[in-house]
């Protein structure tokens, strides 16, 4: 075969297409345009669904030994704070029960020892169930509203409390509502007892941000016997709170040497999350008047006689 005859092209496998920029820059015209319509247009929203529904089932297959682990973690955690809670209960239980025996023994040796001492029995306190309704609109006082007012009974003064303690005092009357500040308001004072020592003093309320709404005991002195964790009870010498209702433990005592102590006050009841509350009567509605006071008619006095007998 003569060598001018031969074909000198390079065989089609060998041959040479567009660039490599030129391909790098009509794929990334196409992915932009792409991202352009999908945004606009939404184009592969249809394929995007497609491809969920055929994916979903590999994905709950999937998932199914992640979340098997994941429910048995939170079997275990919830088996366990169960446990914790049952026991918890079952202390409290059992802390109650001596406490009611040890009430009930208490109450047997008081009531006999006021008929040895011819002492006149406590007053029962009567009361009646409210419900919260709102806080007052005044934000520098701590007030709220219940929903029993003048119609239900209520007087001004009655002392309000929830089942862990002392909330405050009605201190306005409405025909179907009420207006009650509590013990944390700056302008409440509240004569309280230490359990401990059996000290009398008054509590304030201090509704500041830096001590979060608590009490404080006033005009203490430095050396006097309050220690951190002791309860102040109501006292009854007020005629307003009847006594032994709980208000409030001691939390922080900073004593100083040229001035009363301070002594902070945390309060026990929820004095910023009551939603139910018991309104009881002024212990002054039900102790008896006061006798009148019988005036004496003035003794006259002589008259001092001068020499002789004569005035």
């Amino acid at each position: 075969m003569p060598l001018g005859t031969l074909d000198r092209t390079p065989p089609p496998f060998f041959k040479q297409g567009p660039s490599a920029l030129s391909k790098l820059m009509v794929f990334s015209a196409l992915a932009l345009f792409l991202m352009v319509a999908d945004t606009r247009f939404r184009i592969t929203q249809p394929l995007r669904a497609a491809v969920a529904t055929v994916l979903y089932p590999v994905q709950w297959v999937a998932l199914r030994p992640v979340m098997a682990v994941r429910g048995a973690g939170e079997y275990f955690i919830a088996l366990h704070s169960a446990q914790q809670t049952e026991e918890q209960a079952r202390t409290k239980l059992a802390q109650q029960s001596q406490r009611a025996n040890q009430v009930e023994q208490l109450a047997l040796e008081n009531a006999r020892l006021r008929k040895l001492l011819d002492l006149r029995d406590r007053l029962s306190t009567p009361g009646q169930a409210a419900e919260v309704l709102y806080d007052a609109a005044d934000p520098y006082t701590r007030k709220v509203i219940i929903d029993k007012g003048m119609t239900q009974g209520v007087q001004e003064g009655s002392p309000v409390i929830d089942e862990s303690g002392v909330l405050g005092q009605v201190t306005r009357v409405h025909p179907l509502i009420s207006e009650v500040t509590l013990i944390t308001d700056r302008d409440q004072a509240i004569p309280v007892l230490n359990t401990r020592t059996g000290a009398r003093s008054v509590a304030y309320g201090d509704p500041s941000a830096v001590h979060g709404g608590t009490l404080e005991l006033r005009f203490m002195a430095n050396n006097a016997d309050v220690q951190p964790g002791d309860l102040l009870t109501t006292s009854g010498v007020d005629g307003v709170y009847p006594p032994g209702l709980p208000v409030a433990k001691v939390d922080k005592v900073e004593r100083k040497l040229d001035t009363f102590a301070r002594i902070a006050c945390t309060p026990k009841g929820l004095v910023d999350g009551a939603r139910h509350v018991m309104v009881l009567k002024p212990v002054s509605a039900q102790i008896p008047p006061r006798p009148p006071v019988e005036r004496q008619a003035p003794v006259p006095q002589r008259r001092k006689s001068g020499p002789g007998g004569a005035p």
